[in-house]
């Protein structure tokens, strides 16, 4: 899915698990909002197969999750498999929604998260500036 030169992208963000701190989350939105994006907002404490239901309702192009917990790498494979599971992810590289991970991620569960099939990894401290141009890059290409 590619957004359209009139339409602009849609993002669905979301935390998954118990994590309950969502202060970055909303600057994140306001972010790509002022960026020119639709954003959708699911919210804290959502399961990966709610965020996928969502993401496909949605219709959206990328999904980002934060996660401070530190339960990434438990909880993004779930989030992969249930994007594949609706129908989202899988097929060509490159096909499907583009996912992306944020928050509290050592720099030595990166490579591990891109293996599993996420596509950006902003740990704490990534300027929002990156993530708009991470997503207006993966979506042109």
């Amino acid at each position: 899915m590619t957004p359209s030169q009139t339409n602009p992208p849609r993002v669905l963000l979301a935390k998954l698990g118990l994590d309950g701190h969502d202060r970055g989350v909303k600057v994140i939105a306001r972010a790509l909002r002022d960026a020119g994006m639709e954003v959708v907002y699911l919210g804290m404490r959502v399961t990966a197969d709610q965020v996928a239901a969502a993401a496909a309702q949605e219709d959206v192009d990328v999904v980002g999750i934060s996660i401070l917990s530190g339960a990434h790498m438990r909880l993004m494979p779930r989030m992969v498999a249930a994007l594949e599971r609706h129908g989202l992810r899988g097929g060509d590289e490159g096909d499907g929604v583009t996912l992306l991970v944020g928050g509290t991620i050592p720099d030595g569960d990166v490579a591990p998260l891109r293996d599993i099939g996420v596509d950006g990894v902003f740990p704490v401290g990534s300027f929002t500036g990156e993530m708009v141009e991470f997503i207006r890059n993966a979506l042109a290409a």
